[in-house]
């Protein structure tokens, strides 16, 4: 009997402190029921989580840039979903916190609105089991990933599903549209005799300078950093080396243009050579008259852009431009090709667009050639147009093959758009921006043409930069 007292009251004690101890965690249990919800936290290791305490609140909130922090009952900081973005208005505590589910834990705001509140480890967990933490883009159509395990796995050769009739099919689109760029241009001049200097062709030229000179910047330089910065070369024991290949490319811009020039400046030199004045005020020549030699030796001393009177400088110019474009394009055509069809579509019509820019740039400069045959230009427009489908074929036919992770087609990649962002610079701002605003006659241009000029010359380039947020 005296047993049975003893467990009695026993019970009666652990009843009664149960219930002090549930009173001081809920005081306020008769007015606000819906604010006492047991959250519930977890502690995880490798292989199991568990039920480990109970908190009602989240406090110490604060921000890291536009992320608000706060800390619950078990000392674990975690990301607060749905904070107000504005620092000012954000509370520094939630309270009312309970869990919809394990995984999801919610607390109420001072206005009565429910958040989100994720631990860290709950946040990397919840990030990672989408797609298992690893995100896949493509750069120049090359694929890259981040996260998760793609530092091992993003190395080796991914097998895909690839449309290939619908590849072959766009590889005429291509063809047309850099055909109507290129063509269009040489052919518009002939058919109506527009004037280089009229303002049309100003307008095409300067369109196709911004072109050009955003090529070169933004989609060559950034390809080619994402190409040398991709993590499947490893660390380059040079870090400079894009940029250094870049330089080079300038650099042997301008040698081909400087022994170019000096080249046509010895047959000009030789053809003066030739001329005989007569006595009776006549001149006999074998190749040039009087006044055409006097012409020569003009543009000689002022060092004016002019043409010359064999062949015109502004050829070789031209020449080293289409030379940058067809390395770019090549490229384009390759990768463009070996994309996954998930993004094929996409980087298809934008690559149309570059193409029909670039084809427009190359046209218009083309176009106004002096001492050039038809013949001449149309070779030189024909060689831009049928490139980049060369290497849609070639992206074809390796696409079994083709890994864009792998480190010799990552250095040949990035040594092609490193290389091809050098010869287009030193064309877009020597021979084509600095020549036609500086030396040439848009210095002394009215302001009409000016305002024209500038105006499509900023288009051209906003429109190929817009171009290379999918390119």
């Amino acid at each position: 009997m005296k047993f049975n007292t003893i467990v009695s009251l026993a019970s009666i004690l652990s009843a009664i402190e149960a219930a002090s101890v549930v009173y001081s965690i809920y005081p306020q249990q008769t007015a606000q029921p819906t604010q006492n919800v047991v959250f519930v936290t977890r502690t995880r290791d490798a292989s199991s989580s568990s039920v480990t305490g109970q908190t009602t609140a989240i406090t110490s909130c604060h921000y890291h840039g536009k992320t608000q922090f706060c800390v619950n009952g078990q000392g674990e900081e975690g990301v607060v979903v749905g904070a107000p973005t504005k620092t000012q208005d954000a509370p520094t505590e939630y309270t009312g916190c309970h869990a919809h589910s394990p995984q999801e834990t919610f607390c109420i705001d001072p206005s009565g609105e429910e958040v989100q509140f994720q631990a860290e480890g709950e946040a990397s967990e919840s990030s990672g089991s989408s797609s298992g933490g690893k995100n896949c883009h493509f750069h120049a159509g090359v694929e890259h990933c981040v996260g998760g395990d793609a530092e091992e796995a993003s190395c080796e050769r991914v097998d895909r599903d690839y449309n290939i009739p619908l590849r072959i099919g766009l590889l005429f689109v291509i063809l047309v549209t850099s055909g109507i760029g290129a063509f269009g241009p040489i052919f518009v001049r002939k058919l109506f005799n527009l004037s280089t200097d009229g303002i049309i062709f100003v307008i095409i030229k300067q369109f196709g300078t911004g072109v050009i000179i955003s090529t070169a910047f933004v989609h060559l330089i950034t390809h080619a950093s994402l190409m040398w910065g991709n993590e499947c070369l490893g660390e380059l024991e040079y870090e400079s080396t894009g940029t250094a290949i870049t330089m080079a490319g300038i650099f042997i811009a301008f040698l081909i243009e400087y022994f170019g020039h000096r080249a046509l400046q010895w047959r000009n030199n030789k053809a003066l050579g030739t001329v005989k004045p007569v006595e009776d005020g006549s001149a006999e020549d074998d190749s040039i008259t009087n006044k055409e030699a006097a012409q020569v030796q003009n543009n000689q001393v002022h060092g004016h852009h002019e043409h010359s009177l064999l062949m015109p400088k502004d050829k070789v110019s031209v020449t080293m431009m289409e030379v940058g474009i067809v390395f770019h394009s090549i490229i384009i055509g390759i990768t463009l090709v070996v994309a996954g069809d998930s993004s094929f579509i996409t980087l298809f019509i934008v690559i149309l667009f570059h193409q029909m820019f670039e084809g427009l740039a190359l046209g218009s400069r083309i176009a106004e050639l002096e001492k050039t045959s038809m013949l001449n230009k149309l070779i030189m427009a024909f060689i831009f147009t049928i490139i980049t489908p060369i290497g849609m074929a070639i992206g074809i036919g390796v696409l079994s093959k083709f890994n864009g992770n792998d480190k010799s087609t990552l250095i040949a990649l990035g040594t092609l758009d490193s290389f091809s962002a050098g010869v287009l610079i030193w064309t877009g701002l020597i021979e084509m921006w600095s020549h036609d605003w500086l030396f040439g006659k848009l210095a002394h241009a009215n302001a009409v043409k000016t305002a024209a000029a500038m105006f499509s010359l900023i288009l051209g380039m906003l429109l190929m930069s817009l171009l290379g947020k999918w390119a």
